[in-house]
């Protein structure tokens, strides 16, 4: 008897500590007519309100490999689907919005205090959408053509982590075209499994979309994946290395592995194939990750790949690490809501030659970056 309230107590810490680091279930819209469709014209038709009424309107671009469903309450749902689908979501961020928040509501968003989808369209095929790429780099206004690409982990709904998306791009000012992968995750807790099942369905959903942005005139291609989207993305490199398409993976400007939910000993296997992982890769790591210490558990004991104990490991295969161990908490999406990594970002002190060993020394024990070449840490910590 025992050991059953044990059992119990665990999985109830597994429940406070992974609900995707969320307080209820996001969805993207709300209208008392659900159907995408009928919701995309309305929104379409009153964008000009919204506008005046957000901190800023972020166009996702999606690829995703869940099932669709006529409904932009949630659009795509956690069943997983043969073809992949497109779609264009214009996020609105709100006025109260604060950095490395997602603010939201499961029931009924108020577009003066959530994320919330203001537009909703579906692209009929994968031409349409790759024409529609085409089009938002030519007419992008950046300095660089880029297309920032962001794949989501664990225990996330279709809403929540295109939202996720969406933070990332405007509290980092990201000044990229923006794709969001987001693949069949149950969205629930005590899916875990499901979701690492789901993790290997989608990896030629991925394939697929490196291969199309490849075909994009874009100047640079950033990948940031977080969590168990890391297994995603590791296995579609896999995929195409083993498929001898390697000047895919070349494409890729850098790649960011925000805490990697992967077994470690399975992350080795992944490099042997991959071979040359993308030159400026990064994996940030955190040994405070409840989350990953809690995966650990599940897994048998097993490491993970962002839990911090596999530094030297990282290091001999060309891998530069960013330790966040004591840094904004050192949390599970501690990338996405960190004031220093932003103010490190917008000062460029994580540009490319940063993260590949070509700077200078500084140091202190706040941040701590680990190159092929060297250490490396910054003195200054954001509040």
């Amino acid at each position: 008897m025992r050991s059953f309230f044990k059992n119990i107590s665990f999985f109830t810490t597994v429940s406070l500590l992974l609900t995707a680091c969320n307080s209820g279930r996001a969805v993207l819209h709300y209208s008392l007519d659900t159907r995408s469709s009928a919701v995309a014209q309305t929104a379409m038709a009153h964008s000009s309100f919204f506008v005046g009424q957000t901190q800023a309107i972020v166009p996702v671009y999606v690829a995703t490999s869940r099932n669709y469903e006529n409904n932009v309450i949630q659009p795509f749902g956690d069943k997983r689907s043969k073809q992949l689908h497109f779609a264009l979501v214009d996020v609105a961020i709100p006025l109260i919005h604060r950095k490395g928040v997602v603010e939201k509501n499961g029931r009924q968003p108020n577009q003066d205090k959530h994320f919330i989808a203001v537009s909703f369209g579906l692209y009929t095929s994968r031409q349409t959408f790759k024409s529609a790429l085409k089009t938002a780099i030519a007419h992008h206004t950046g300095k660089k053509k880029e297309i920032f690409l962001f794949i989501h982990g664990y225990n996330n709904n279709f809403a929540e982590s295109t939202f996720r998306t969406a933070q990332i791009v405007h509290d980092y000012n990201i000044d990229a075209v923006i794709v969001h992968y987001a693949w069949p995750s149950g969205g629930e807790v005590g899916l875990y499994i499901y979701d690492r099942d789901s993790a290997d369905f989608a990896r030629n959903g991925l394939t697929d979309l490196l291969q199309l942005l490849t075909e994009i005139n874009a100047n640079q291609i950033t990948v940031v994946a977080h969590s168990m989207g890391n297994y995603v993305m590791m296995e579609a490199l896999r995929t195409l290395s083993l498929k001898g398409q390697h000047q895919v993976i070349h494409r890729i400007s850098s790649l960011l592995m925000a805490a990697p939910d992967i077994d470690v000993d399975v992350f080795e296997q992944q490099l042997r194939d991959v071979r040359h992982l993308p030159k400026a890769t990064v994996v940030q790591i955190s040994s405070v990750d409840k989350a990953l210490k809690i995966s650990r558990k599940i897994t048998g004991g097993h490491a993970r790949l962002g839990d911090g104990s596999s530094i030297d490991f990282l290091q001999r295969h060309g891998i530069s690490v960013l330790d966040m161990s004591h840094v904004d908490g050192g949390t599970h999406s501690v990338f996405a809501s960190s004031p220093t990594l932003m103010a490190l970002v917008k000062e460029g002190a994580l540009s490319h030659p940063v993260l590949q060993g070509d700077s200078g020394r500084l140091s202190n024990n706040t941040l701590l970056l680990y190159t092929p070449t060297g250490l490396f840490s910054w003195i200054r910590r954001y509040q």
